[in-house]
């Protein structure tokens, strides 16, 4: 049966929680000086506070939104995955489905890995309508994530050599091989906890891994 548009946004927001609450506030997370509480408060302004957000990409309104950062810290850290679970307020463009849907579930899904990956927390079931979801994502944004890449590479679908996404032109290709999630994951910057393995010149992979 087809999902409801915004159906994986639901799901991944719902995961992330649950991870959220599984490790605490003081728990690491792939976000480079990020804990858990940290992580949370940035989805929760993110998500229904548009005023405060901009102030985390606007230098203008960086007071506001770093003194909104240190107010929620400081409440309560269970109340607060408790209504980032209910979902986008109504006055957020997220409660629209369809923007829901476009803006939030690979977020929430990169987020997620965010919390589990470091704390050993085992990943959500994946069937492979999902994998083709997640191979859709990384075909329409792959290239811009990796935009400037050291080396040339080639995102192969494990299993699905026919199924590639390439960044950058050169002769030193490296393909990165794994799951559309895990390609996802690395495309999203966590090279060192994505789940995929590398094909090419030895110089060339240990730029590729990030090294």
């Amino acid at each position: 049966m087809p999902h409801a548009v915004n159906d994986r946004a639901r799901a991944e927001r719902a995961y992330t929680c649950d991870a959220l609450l599984e490790v605490g506030p003081t728990a690491t997370t792939l976000c480079e000086g990020w804990t858990a509480h940290d992580l949370l408060v940035h989805l929760y302004i993110r998500d229904g506070e548009p005023s405060n957000a901009i102030g985390a990409v606007v230098p203008a309104f960086a007071g506001r939104y770093e003194a909104r950062v240190a107010e929620l810290k400081r409440g309560n850290y269970a109340e607060l995955v408790a209504k980032l679970r209910q979902g986008p307020p109504r006055r957020s463009l997220f409660s629209i489905p369809a923007v829901d849907a476009a803006a939030n579930a690979t977020e929430f899904l990169i987020h997620g890995m965010d919390v589990r990956r470091p704390n050993e927390i085992p990943e959500p079931a994946r069937d492979e309508e999902f994998q083709a979801w997640a191979w859709s994502q990384l075909a329409g944004m792959g290239k811009l994530m990796l935009r400037g890449t050291a080396v040339p590479l080639a995102l192969e679908w494990a299993g699905r050599p026919a199924q590639v996404v390439r960044v950058g032109k050169g002769e030193r290709l490296v393909t990165v091989i794994g799951e559309p999630t895990e390609l996802l994951l690395y495309a999203f910057g966590r090279r060192a906890a994505a789940g995929v393995r590398f094909v090419g010149l030895d110089e060339a992979v240990a730029e590729a891994r990030g090294r």
